[in-house]
């Protein structure tokens, strides 16, 4: 299994498999949860996408937390413990870091369920001599949970949900998410939660559908992970990538299209799947957001907005939540 797998791995395979059952098998629509994207390559090849002239999410994150560290820093409940939700190399994590240990000493927990990921984080925090790095190899609520028991008394917490993530949830399953989170925060931890606001349809599906073809690369590699970790005989060749806009829900949708009729065996679920030419695998989602939605989301999740920041050249905010 992939080494994001830590604790009773024996029983996690048996989760994982039986989700994979499950989604291949559902009758509305084959499809898998998109965090079954990320194995280390899948984690790296997302980094890849960051750098894509046409996807300016991961840029306009970068440039809101490099303009506004220090007032974060200083709106921020003078945490001492940071834990990053999905943290991958932690590159545009720094800048904020920098502003939040020049008052304090500070525990840097990043929690993502790639370790080639974590180790890469490693290197780009090993320069921050006030930072002290504990990594965790867990999903988000898992490693969250992990990161308030390594809580010392009562040091406030900072939560960074960055990239827009959140917006892989189904709705409600987003608010399902903020609340789950804010269940394991004590009153006065913060939250700080990246959101990609609405844009030109073009413009996003070029962000999911890019000229090189590295998007396409990281939803095909789902494929190559099912065949390394259970066995199946996916013919790559037999799959197009294409990324869709789903008005009524607002949000792209990235699908794994069979260009003919394909029948898979997957040897370690004990499972064959059929593909009728032209059915899909839905891989992900990525929702998008009026400007006024996420304040009201963490309101009914149950935290008060602190503070807002929106960028100029891509519509992107980050939003400064406090549990109440």
């Amino acid at each position: 299994m992939s080494a994001g797998l830590g604790g009773d791995w024996r029983a996690e395979v048996l989760e994982l498999g039986a989700e994979i059952r499950a989604g291949l098998e559902e009758p509305q629509g084959k499809r898998l949860p998109p965090r079954f994207l990320y194995d280390d390559l899948g984690s790296a090849l997302f980094e890849a996408i960051t750098l894509l002239p046409e996807y300016g999410l991961s840029r306009a994150d970068e440039r809101i937390l490099r303009a506004h560290a220090q007032e974060i820093a200083r709106l921020a409940p003078a945490p001492s413990l940071v834990a990053e939700l999905g943290s991958g190399s932690g590159k545009k994590t720094r800048p904020l870091l920098e502003a939040l240990a020049a008052r304090r000493a500070l525990r840097y927990l990043p929690i993502d369920i790639s370790p080639a990921a974590l180790g890469r984080c490693r290197i780009e925090m090993d320069r921050l001599a006030a930072v002290r790095f504990e990594p965790i190899a867990a999903e988000f609520l898992e490693g969250l949970r992990e990161a308030t028991a390594r809580r010392r008394g009562a040091e406030p917490l900072l939560v960074l949900f960055l990239g827009s993530t959140i917006g892989n949830f189904e709705r409600p399953a987003d608010e399902r998410f903020l609340r789950a989170v804010r269940r394991s925060l004590a009153p006065g931890d913060a939250l700080l939660l990246g959101t990609d606001l609405l844009k030109p349809v073009p413009t996003l599906l070029a962000a999911y559908d890019d000229a090189l073809g590295v998007t396409a690369a990281f939803d095909l590699n789902l494929l190559v992970r099912l065949n390394r970790e259970f066995d199946a005989d996916f013919d790559l060749s037999a799959f197009a990538h294409e990324a869709r806009w789903n008005a009524g829900a607002r949000r792209i949708e990235m699908h794994l299209v069979a260009r003919r009729a394909e029948s898979v065996t997957l040897t370690g679920l004990e499972l064959r799947v059929h593909f009728r030419a032209g059915e899909s695998l839905w891989t992900e989602s990525s929702h998008k957001y009026a400007p006024e939605e996420p304040a009201e989301l963490a309101r009914r999740a149950g935290f008060r907005c602190a503070a807002r920041w929106q960028d100029r050249e891509w519509p992107f905010a980050e939003s400064l939540l406090v549990a109440s």
